[in-house]
């Protein structure tokens, strides 16, 4: 899913509160999906769960309909060689499946966007492989360490630095799709890099909101979009991993929208510090 605007819309303290009621829904709605997670259940039943507690809290569904073809579900649902935007189906989970489920609610009129990828009960899968746990742990280090970024660095390009630094070539990167800003529409300009360039970018500053989404494979991150114009698969075959938040810079510090502490257990770990607005 692209970014849809050129201009960088800066938010205002009570916007912010605004896309943290959003990010709640979606924190809420993968909580259910991922209780759910288990082998034998379908990902539009999982989708179904998305979608009756997003609509339960009065939000709806950033991702249903959106773009062309328009998108037909609530989540996206990827499982094994499908990085991004698999529509969910019949398609049943089995155990040792690596499934990364992706999900947006608007609330007043602001988007909450977050994913998680986990396996599918490695303990019922006699030939798990260990390299699936690694990139799914270090695809989620690599959010937050895009995250810390926010607060450490100075540009936009040091997001990417910092994903691209703690990858240290262990996995390969999708360079294809990466983070974005959100606000008022799901996706909006910047265009958040998953890697180093040498353009700069725009400067880090309070009232950016971005949604920061690594992207690994286990194998060669090239990718190719299947006759669906939606599910995005490696060109090899090697399975994928997608993790993402978002986050909101203010004048005091970073705040997580979309996680239920704001951020503050993984952040700490990295020596920074959360600042949630106070109502």
């Amino acid at each position: 899913m692209s970014t849809t605007s050129e201009r960088i819309e800066f938010k205002t303290d009570d916007q912010i509160r605004l896309m943290r009621a959003a990010g709640l829904v979606v924190a809420d709605a993968l909580d259910a999906v991922r209780a759910a997670l288990l082998p034998g259940v379908s990902t539009l039943e999982l989708d179904g769960i998305a979608e009756h507690v997003i609509r339960s809290a009065g939000a709806t569904p950033s991702f249903l309909g959106y773009g062309r073809p328009p998108y037909p579900a609530t989540t996206c649902i990827s499982i094994n060689d499908e990085v991004v935007h698999g529509i969910p189906g019949a398609k049943l989970l089995r155990p040792g499946d690596i499934v990364s489920v992706d999900c947006g609610a608007i609330l007043a009129g602001w988007h909450g966007d977050a994913a998680f990828t986990a396996v599918v009960d490695p303990d019922g899968a006699p030939d798990a492989d260990p390299s699936d746990e690694a990139l799914v742990e270090v695809t989620e280090q690599c959010m937050w360490r895009g995250i810390a970024a926010i607060a450490e660095g100075h540009r936009l390009v040091d997001i990417g630095a910092a994903i691209e630094d703690h990858v240290g070539g262990r996995f390969g990167i999708v360079e294809e799709y990466g983070g974005h800003g959100i606000g008022t529409a799901m996706h909006q300009a910047p265009h958040v890099l998953n890697y180093r360039t040498r353009a700069k970018g725009p400067k880090l500053r309070p009232g950016m909101c971005l949604a920061i989404e690594p992207m690994l494979t286990i194998g060669d991150p090239d990718t190719r979009v299947q006759p669906d114009q939606w599910t995005v698969v490696t060109a090899d075959g090697s399975r994928a991993a997608h993790w993402e938040h978002s986050v909101a810079l203010t004048e005091r510090g970073l705040w997580v929208l979309t996680a239920r502490d704001g951020g503050e257990a993984a952040l700490s770990e990295l020596g920074v510090k959360v600042a949630p607005l106070t109502d």
